[in-house]
């Protein structure tokens, strides 16, 4: 049975459809990268399967595990394992990022009927982790991103993936804004991730962070559906020659 599984999704947006009949499989164990161009429904996908409002899967299923996930709260799919990395992560002022994190872990084990960490389980367990991804401990007592890098904030966002160790992991072009050290510091943290156990789908527009997290398979996204799955090199593909003979195929499908 694939880990995801997602059938003929059509999502619309304020009343515009942006997804048309999308059909996505991915195994565990696997890396799938989502490259297209703007507007083409990349982080809708991401949104969708999230669970984010005001996004309307009008038709489709989205299976994870088997299970139907669209009927479902956001919180409901954390817990079943769904995690996602979003493109410009959230500020909370007030909120130290170690009680962001402790909350967020317990809550997710408490949903699943698991016993909630105490103090010293989780000082352990965050320490294993945060030392292997370089983040310091002052890092960990300022607010949730406030003041944070672009790198830093990814760093968090990989942080908190490791603590919560998400079935599929959703990164929302995770490369946005990172410079090339900030991009290798997350991309080695990504990449510890990697599990025969655990999916990712990595949505971008650029190749470059595929060199780092090399893929699986690679499709490319356009008006709303896939329109091309290949390997790796079809990233390469798509940097040297762009997306509009992509563009130009989907509109005659449609």
């Amino acid at each position: 049975m694939p880990l995801l599984e997602i059938k003929n999704l059509h999502v619309s947006v304020e009343g515009r459809q942006i997804l048309n009949g999308l059909d996505l499989t991915v195994n565990k164990g696997e890396v799938h990268a989502i490259m297209g161009p703007n507007g083409s429904g990349k982080s809708t996908l991401a949104h969708v399967m999230a669970g984010k409002p005001g996004y309307e899967a009008t038709q489709g299923q989205i299976l994870l595990d088997g299970e139907e996930v669209l009927t479902t709260q956001p919180d409901e799919r954390a817990a079943k394992g769904l995690f996602l990395a979003f493109q410009y992560p959230m500020e909370i002022p007030g909120v130290a990022t170690i009680t962001f994190l402790r909350t967020a872990m317990n809550a997710q084990r408490k949903k699943r009927g698991q016993p909630e960490f105490t103090v010293p389980e989780f000082q352990k367990r965050l320490n294993e982790v945060a030392g292997k991804l370089e983040i310091d401990r002052e890092m960990l007592r300022r607010g949730v991103n406030v003041g944070f890098s672009g790198g830093e904030k990814k760093r968090n966002e990989i942080l908190q993936m490791a603590l919560l160790e998400p079935k599929l992991c959703v990164l929302d072009e995770t490369d946005s804004g990172l410079d090339i050290d900030a991009l290798k510091i997350v991309s080695e943290g990504v990449n510890r991730l990697r599990s025969p156990e655990r999916a990712m789908v990595v949505i971008t527009h650029y190749q470059r962070l595929l060199s780092h997290i090399v893929p699986d398979v690679v499709h490319v996204l356009s008006r709303g559906r896939i329109v091309r799955t290949g390997g790796k090199e079809l990233a390469l593909e798509l940097e040297a020659k762009g997306y509009a003979q992509y563009q130009d195929e989907a509109a005659l499908a449609s």
